[in-house]
Protein backbone atom coordinates (compact mmCIF):
# COMPACT_ATOMS: atom_id res chain seq x y z
CA UNK A 1 0.00 0.00 0.00
CA UNK A 2 2.96 2.32 -0.35
CA UNK A 3 1.78 3.63 -3.72
CA UNK A 4 -0.86 6.33 -3.89
CA UNK A 5 -4.30 5.05 -4.98
CA UNK A 6 -4.37 7.37 -8.01
CA UNK A 7 -1.23 5.66 -9.29
CA UNK A 8 -2.74 2.16 -9.09
CA UNK A 9 -4.73 1.31 -12.23
CA UNK A 10 -6.85 -1.32 -10.48
CA UNK A 11 -8.03 1.19 -7.88
CA UNK A 12 -8.71 3.83 -10.52
CA UNK A 13 -10.78 1.26 -12.41
CA UNK A 14 -12.62 0.36 -9.20
CA UNK A 15 -13.57 4.01 -8.66
CA UNK A 16 -14.64 4.34 -12.30
CA UNK A 17 -16.84 1.24 -12.21
CA UNK A 18 -18.30 2.28 -8.86
CA UNK A 19 -18.98 5.77 -10.20
CA UNK A 20 -20.68 4.40 -13.31
CA UNK A 21 -22.90 2.13 -11.20
CA UNK A 22 -23.72 4.97 -8.80
CA UNK A 23 -24.62 7.24 -11.73
CA UNK A 24 -26.94 4.58 -13.14
CA UNK A 25 -28.59 4.22 -9.74
CA UNK A 26 -28.98 8.01 -9.52
CA UNK A 27 -30.60 8.04 -12.96
CA UNK A 28 -33.07 5.39 -11.79
CA UNK A 29 -33.97 7.27 -8.61
CA UNK A 30 -34.36 10.56 -10.49
CA UNK A 31 -36.79 8.97 -12.91
CA UNK A 32 -38.67 7.05 -10.21
CA UNK A 33 -39.05 10.22 -8.10
CA UNK A 34 -39.87 13.15 -10.41
CA UNK A 35 -40.13 16.73 -9.21
CA UNK A 36 -43.21 17.54 -7.11
CA UNK A 37 -44.49 21.12 -7.47
CA UNK A 38 -41.04 22.16 -8.65
CA UNK A 39 -39.17 20.44 -5.81
CA UNK A 40 -36.53 18.05 -7.26
CA UNK A 41 -37.42 15.10 -5.00
CA UNK A 42 -35.10 12.64 -6.74
CA UNK A 43 -32.01 14.77 -6.23
CA UNK A 44 -32.96 15.48 -2.63
CA UNK A 45 -33.38 11.76 -1.88
CA UNK A 46 -30.15 10.84 -3.68
CA UNK A 47 -28.09 13.37 -1.75
CA UNK A 48 -29.61 12.62 1.66
CA UNK A 49 -29.42 8.83 1.25
CA UNK A 50 -25.89 9.15 -0.17
CA UNK A 51 -24.78 11.29 2.79
CA UNK A 52 -26.18 8.73 5.22
CA UNK A 53 -24.54 5.79 3.45
CA UNK A 54 -21.19 7.58 3.16
CA UNK A 55 -21.22 8.48 6.87
CA UNK A 56 -22.06 4.87 7.75
CA UNK A 57 -19.46 3.37 5.40
CA UNK A 58 -16.59 5.59 6.47
CA UNK A 59 -17.32 5.23 10.19
CA UNK A 60 -17.65 1.44 9.91
CA UNK A 61 -14.39 1.22 7.97
CA UNK A 62 -12.62 3.50 10.43
CA UNK A 63 -13.73 1.40 13.38
CA UNK A 64 -12.83 -1.85 11.61
CA UNK A 65 -9.15 -1.02 12.03
CA UNK A 66 -6.19 0.22 10.06
CA UNK A 67 -6.86 0.57 6.37
CA UNK A 68 -5.70 -2.52 4.50
CA UNK A 69 -6.13 -3.43 0.82
CA UNK A 70 -9.71 -4.67 1.33
CA UNK A 71 -10.83 -1.62 3.32
CA UNK A 72 -9.17 0.72 0.83
CA UNK A 73 -10.99 -1.01 -2.04
CA UNK A 74 -14.31 -0.68 -0.20
CA UNK A 75 -13.68 2.98 0.61
CA UNK A 76 -12.69 3.84 -2.93
CA UNK A 77 -15.13 1.60 -4.79
CA UNK A 78 -18.21 2.25 -2.68
CA UNK A 79 -17.44 5.64 -1.14
CA UNK A 80 -15.58 7.58 -3.78
CA UNK A 81 -16.95 5.61 -6.74
CA UNK A 82 -20.53 4.47 -6.17
CA UNK A 83 -21.65 7.14 -3.70
CA UNK A 84 -19.69 9.81 -5.55
CA UNK A 85 -21.65 8.91 -8.69
CA UNK A 86 -24.93 8.50 -6.80
CA UNK A 87 -24.90 11.88 -5.09
CA UNK A 88 -25.14 14.97 -7.23
CA UNK A 89 -24.37 18.35 -5.81
CA UNK A 90 -23.88 19.78 -9.30
CA UNK A 91 -27.55 18.97 -10.05
CA UNK A 92 -28.48 20.55 -6.71
CA UNK A 93 -26.73 23.76 -7.75
CA UNK A 94 -28.35 23.76 -11.20
CA UNK A 95 -31.78 23.08 -9.74
CA UNK A 96 -31.43 25.91 -7.22
CA UNK A 97 -30.34 28.19 -10.05
CA UNK A 98 -33.33 27.12 -12.14
CA UNK A 99 -35.81 27.65 -9.31
CA UNK A 100 -34.29 31.04 -8.56
CA UNK A 101 -34.39 32.01 -12.24
CA UNK A 102 -38.08 31.00 -12.41
CA UNK A 103 -38.82 33.40 -9.59
CA UNK A 104 -39.33 30.62 -7.02
CA UNK A 105 -36.83 32.16 -4.65
CA UNK A 106 -38.43 30.80 -1.47
CA UNK A 107 -38.42 27.25 -2.83
CA UNK A 108 -34.84 27.67 -4.07
CA UNK A 109 -33.68 28.80 -0.64
CA UNK A 110 -35.65 26.11 1.20
CA UNK A 111 -34.40 23.41 -1.16
CA UNK A 112 -30.76 24.49 -0.87
CA UNK A 113 -30.79 24.98 2.88
CA UNK A 114 -32.93 21.88 3.44
CA UNK A 115 -30.55 19.77 1.36
CA UNK A 116 -27.56 20.87 3.42
CA UNK A 117 -29.34 20.45 6.78
CA UNK A 118 -30.88 17.08 5.88
CA UNK A 119 -27.60 15.88 4.35
CA UNK A 120 -25.67 16.84 7.46
CA UNK A 121 -28.24 15.14 9.71
CA UNK A 122 -28.20 12.03 7.50
CA UNK A 123 -24.39 11.85 7.51
CA UNK A 124 -24.41 12.23 11.29
CA UNK A 125 -27.01 9.48 11.56
CA UNK A 126 -24.89 7.23 9.35
CA UNK A 127 -21.83 7.90 11.47
CA UNK A 128 -23.74 7.13 14.68
CA UNK A 129 -25.19 3.94 13.24
CA UNK A 130 -21.77 2.90 11.91
CA UNK A 131 -20.27 3.49 15.35
CA UNK A 132 -23.07 1.59 17.08
CA UNK A 133 -22.90 -1.32 14.66
CA UNK A 134 -19.13 -1.53 15.01
CA UNK A 135 -19.37 -1.83 18.80
CA UNK A 136 -21.70 -4.81 18.48
CA UNK A 137 -19.42 -6.77 16.16
CA UNK A 138 -17.73 -9.45 18.27
CA UNK A 139 -13.98 -9.67 18.16
CA UNK A 140 -13.06 -13.08 16.72
CA UNK A 141 -10.06 -13.18 19.07
CA UNK A 142 -12.30 -12.77 22.11
CA UNK A 143 -13.26 -16.14 23.55
CA UNK A 144 -16.15 -14.61 25.44
CA UNK A 145 -16.81 -14.48 29.17
CA UNK A 146 -14.79 -16.74 31.40
CA UNK A 147 -16.73 -19.58 33.02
Amino acid sequence: MSRHPHAMPALVALVAVGGACGSIARYGVSHALPAQDGLPVGTLVENVVGAFLLGFLLEALLRAGTEDDRRRALRLGLGTGFLGGFTTYSALALEIHGLWGDGRIGLALAYGLGSVVLGTAAATGGILLGARRSRRVPDPHDAGPER
